[in-house]
């Protein structure tokens, strides 16, 4: 079974969806400051981006799209268990907030946790049906659960009609 390759492309899927779930909710209003360091830090400008991330949690330790950027640099710059950590913190203290799940549960899904970003994601779309990269992430960890689904399926001697099925879940699963 290849599953660390498939979950690895799993992961820079996902990621990428981490990267562009930065569309800021209405009641997170990601201005000002927090575009500026969005940007910043698009450009690849990190360590300025960084410095100036800091700078304003300094100033508003409790700003939630401060936070949120920082999981997101923080998952980009490879820190996950740090990332995990700010994740899960937001959506305890913001629950109502579906974008935390969502990230959580990229990450989640790329340690191979699938069954607990399903969970995340399930969570993030109760709170907001039309989030479309939450319903796009999902969708990714359905195939993934397919493809483990057939995989303990499969035996030596398995029916074509099977085969067929894992094939594609396995293709599915490798479009991202």
């Amino acid at each position: 079974m290849a599953l660390p390759a498939a979950l690895r492309r799993l992961k820079a899927g996902l990621f990428a969806c981490l990267l562009a779930a930065t569309a800021w909710p209405p009641a997170v209003a990601a201005d000002g400051p927090v575009r500026a360091i969005e940007q910043q830090f698009k450009r690849g400008e990190t360590a300025l981006a960084q410095q100036n991330l800091t700078q304003a949690l300094a100033r508003q330790p409790g700003d939630v799209a401060l936070r949120f950027l920082q999981g997101v640099m923080l998952s980009a710059g490879g820190s996950t268990a740090e990332a995990v950590a700010l994740f899960e913190r937001l959506t305890q203290e913001f629950p109502d907030l579906p974008e935390p799940y969502n990230n959580l549960a990229v990450l989640q899904a790329a340690a191979g946790k699938i069954d607990a970003a399903r969970g995340l994601l399930e969570t993030a779309l109760r709170l907001d049906p039309g989030y479309r990269t939450a319903h796009e992430n999902l969708g990714d960890v359905f195939a993934r659960l397919a493809q483990r689904a057939y995989e303990a399926a499969a035996g030596p001697h398995t029916e074509a009609g099977l085969q067929g099925k894992l094939r594609m879940a396995r293709e599915l699963a490798q479009l991202r």
